[in-house]
């Protein structure tokens, strides 16, 4: 696989989706610095995390 990203960031938000899935999310912050990156992914139900945790999201071309 080819790696395209890889950063840690911290979860901000957990959204309840369905009975199967949830939202996580770091929200942007552009408007201090138009570098950083941020993520909004759906997870399946069970995952443990909670807003305040720390994540590392990976981009990789399949």
């Amino acid at each position: 696989m080819n790696e395209i990203v890889k950063f840690e960031s911290e979860l901000e938000f957990v959204g309840d989706i369905n009975e199967y899935k949830d939202c996580l999310m770091s929200q942007d912050n552009t408007q201090d610095d138009p570098k950083v990156l941020w993520f909004n992914i759906d997870v399946p139900k069970g995952h443990g995390l909670k807003p305040g945790d720390r994540v590392r999201i990976t981009v990789e071309k399949a």
